[in-house]
């Protein structure tokens, strides 16, 4: 029915980490964004949506996050028809230096501050609704 997505906003003296997704990735392609990923099928499982989002930054960016809080949740289709529903966390740097450690969906990493994501042209309205909420939020 769904594809749940979680994303982890992280942010580092003023900057706000975004990951510059592979361009063979189904969605979204070639695009700037925040770092996670989806839920894989667990049966019952508790905390899955942390633990996902806490697994799929450490394969995408090598790093260790801690202290998740919500943000806000929303739903869209994909080009290719996929509903999806996506959740996202602010997430605090516990350990590491982030890099594109998942050479197959991330081609570089990127530090940008609030003002530079909302004034970039090229940013998806959610993308800076979601740093705007999670802006609120420190």
């Amino acid at each position: 029915m769904f594809v749940v997505n979680v994303e982890g906003a992280i942010r580092r003296n003023d900057k706000w980490l975004l990951i510059l997704r592979n361009e063979k990735e189904q969605h979204a392609g070639g695009s700037l964004s925040l770092v996670g990923g989806k839920c894989e099928i667990e049966g019952n499982s508790s905390d899955i949506l942390e633990r996902t989002l806490q697994r799929e930054i450490y394969e995408e960016v090598g790093i260790e996050v801690t202290g998740l809080r919500y943000v806000n949740s929303s739903s869209f289709v994909t080009d290719s028809g996929l509903n999806v529903i996506d959740i996202v966390f602010i997430c605090h740097l516990k350990a590491g230096e982030p890099y594109a450690k998942s050479t197959e969906e991330v081609d570089d990493v990127v530090w940008m501050t609030t003002p530079e994501i909302l004034s970039h042209n090229g940013l998806p309205t959610y993308l800076k609704e979601n740093i705007k909420l999670a802006e609120k939020l420190l």
